[in-house]
């Protein structure tokens, strides 16, 4: 039976706290590594038996409080993940659960977990820079994620200056890390929509300038997770003002259409969610309707032909991709005189001169084009 009444334990949930706390700060100096991790291992067993139970005892209220002021008191959180890439995969498990039941522990309407969190800030922060340290990426991550769960706590760490390393922590490592990245990054944007609104209004900028640099990235996966990402956010109400912004930039629509030219048919059809987004916006800034109006006949080749063989019974996608070519065939008219374009039948429509963002081979969906899923 597991019990932290074990020989040479603490007999009390504060000294099991204590005794924790001191062996996990003991790792930069001992010599033993491995016998201090076995130690740890059997704290922190004994406390997860304190907080859940066991086939033989319920969880105690006041030995719950006990050790929960305890926790609070030394610091125990902080240390733990100061220390976690030196316990072993079991004990970093643990002390994910540990964390995990402490958040969700509540007195009345107090979250006293959430309040020492609030209080103490330097935790939330360390638990961000996780990503740093490949082999605890995933458990930090997995922390993170019900720290966001409470909006207090999504706030310090949307206000941290670590969140802007997610973009990068997003592209960079293992399968597995850049997923996990991701997917605290979206969490953090998504779970508390007002929150999020309200940080969209002073941070636009660079967030537009980190997310295109994840469409634009050379992997696959990134650029699928981040443009459906960003479709997400753009067809929110609540973030209107944002997605106004953003298609109001003649940038972000070459950076979409270049993806919309992409060979799999997965990006083309997550692409459109957001180019059809520029299409429907009745206010079109001059620089975006000119692009638009230069790629005319090339985008209605594509869409006319653009037929993914997941969406033929999609009657949703079918009357979208209705409304876009109609759209699109509204738009002027461009003609080239002496090395400058200007639109048919309207002399104070200014011209775009440049390249067109869509070529001809991917205005096309035959075989011959490769889907990369």
């Amino acid at each position: 039976m597991a019990s932290f009444f074990f020989k040479r334990n603490p007999k009390t949930p504060s000294e099991l706290v204590r005794t924790l706390n001191e062996q996990v700060t003991k790792f930069d100096t001992s010599s033993d590594r491995k016998k201090l991790q076995d130690e740890t291992a059997r704290y922190l067993n004994s406390i997860k038996v304190i907080l859940n139970g066991d086939e033989d005892n319920d969880p105690q209220p006041d030995n719950i409080a006990q050790l929960a002021q305890e926790v609070y008191q030394t610091d125990l959180l902080f240390n733990l993940i100061v220390n976690l890439s030196n316990l072993e995969f079991d004990s970093r498990k643990d002390v994910s659960s540990l964390f995990s039941t402490l958040l969700r522990r509540q007195i009345g309407n107090r979250s006293p977990t959430v309040d020492y969190l609030v209080a103490n800030p330097k935790v939330l922060r360390l638990l961000m820079r996780g990503p740093e340290i490949p082999n605890i990426a995933l458990i930090t991550g997995a922390i993170l994620r019900d720290c966001i769960r409470v909006e207090s706590l999504a706030a310090i760490l949307l206000d941290d200056p670590t969140f802007w390393k997610y973009f990068d922590f997003s592209k960079k490592g293992t399968f597995e890390n850049i997923t996990d990245a991701f997917q605290t990054l979206s969490d953090l944007m998504l779970t508390h929509k007002q929150l999020t609104a309200r940080w969209l209004r002073k941070n636009s900028v660079n967030f537009v300038r980190h997310i295109n640099s994840l469409i634009s990235s050379n992997s696959y996966v990134t650029k699928r997770q981040s443009i459906k990402f960003l479709s997400q956010i753009l067809l929110d109400r609540l973030f209107r003002e944002f997605m106004l912004l953003y298609v109001d930039s003649p940038e972000n629509l070459k950076l979409v259409m270049i993806l919309l030219s992409d060979k799999s048919k997965n990006l083309q059809v997550d692409s459109f969610n957001v180019f059809k987004i520029f299409i429907a916006n009745p206010g079109k800034s001059k620089p975006v309707l000119d692009i638009l109006a230069k790629n005319k006949d090339k985008l209605l080749q594509f869409l006319e032909n653009f037929n993914p063989a997941d969406r033929k019974d999609d009657k949703v996608f079918r009357e979208e991709m209705e409304f876009v070519i109609q759209r699109v065939n509204e738009l002027p008219r461009i003609k080239v005189n002496n090395g400058n374009v200007s639109p048919n039948n309207n002399p104070n429509h200014y011209g775009l001169q440049g390249q067109s963002y869509l070529n001809n081979n991917s205005a096309t969906t035959n075989s011959s084009n490769n889907d990369m899923t």
